[in-house]
């Protein structure tokens, strides 16, 4: 089972963003496993940009991170897909590679009812194996939220839940007993913890493994934010491409600038 504080990591790209940087992901996780910082990571969810990889792509991203983070991170592989079969064939490798955890999103763009979500979700728990297997709660990216009957007819096959919703309104229905609950939203941790989650998955932590004030959250979700995550990340000595998948885009040269100044300052 997960603990503690997870950073919901970057993908390193190359290529103008069209390639993966394998070889960045180990000295990317050297620098978030050192002592004291967190306790594992999420990989290919948002921040990450899961869902603009191919599926061989991102079973060879899950591979490098479980790699690079064996003894020293639990790692948890983001494997929500537009389909089923995917999303079934991504939670399977996670697994037969020695993955910590499996979680997915519920697949956005259509409208789906219960029973439609409920034989995703199974599928998808049913693929994890041995594996704690948790759905990820994030209306403003799904574009909608996992109704409650579907977290309850689950039963036991979910151990918990990355929730990212805001406000604390809308994270509160996920605080089920028995059920892990992580916290996304770095302005809502504590608050969070204090009613029963176990810990956070934050993109935050992707950059500042140590720390830090949510208020940086709310500095570079000014500029888009996978690329302000992977300028800041370099600028902190770690040698991966401030590049991103398109259609995101990266930072425009006044915009790394003004980065880069408040790194300094900050």
């Amino acid at each position: 089972m997960l603990r503690g504080s997870l950073a919901a990591v970057v993908t390193p790209l190359s290529d103008g963003g069209a390639a993966l940087d394998e070889d960045a992901v180990g000295p990317y996780v050297d620098f978030l496993a050192r002592p004291g910082r967190l306790d594992g990571i999420l990989a290919l969810g948002t921040t990450g940009e899961g869902i603009l990889l191919s599926v061989d792509e991102r079973k060879r991203v899950a591979e490098r991170f479980i790699e690079a983070g064996r003894g020293r991170l639990q790692v948890a592989i983001h494997a929500g897909a537009q389909t089923t079969a995917d999303t079934v064939e991504l939670a399977a490798h996670a697994a037969d590679r020695g993955a910590g955890a499996v979680a997915v999103i519920g697949p956005p763009y259509f409208a789906y009812d219960e029973e439609a979500l409920y034989r995703h979700f199974a599928a998808a728990a049913e693929a994890s194996g041995p594996l704690p297997f948790y759905l990820y709660e994030f209306k403003g990216r799904a574009g909608y939220s996992i109704p409650l009957p579907v977290v309850e007819r689950l039963g036991d096959r979910v151990a918990g839940l990355k929730v990212s919703n805001q406000p604390l309104d809308a994270v509160e229905p996920y605080l089920l007993e028995g059920l892990d609950v992580f916290i996304g939203a770095e302005s809502l941790v504590d608050a969070g913890v204090e009613r029963g989650a176990a810990g956070s998955v934050s993109g935050l932590a992707a950059a500042f493994p140590e720390g830090a004030d949510p208020s940086k959250r709310v500095f570079l979700e000014r500029f888009p934010f996978q690329a302000a995550l992977k300028t800041v990340i370099a600028l902190r000595g770690v040698p991966i491409q401030e590049v991103v998948r398109p259609p995101l885009r990266g930072l425009a040269p006044e915009e790394r600038a003004e980065v880069e100044q408040w790194l300094e300052s900050s």
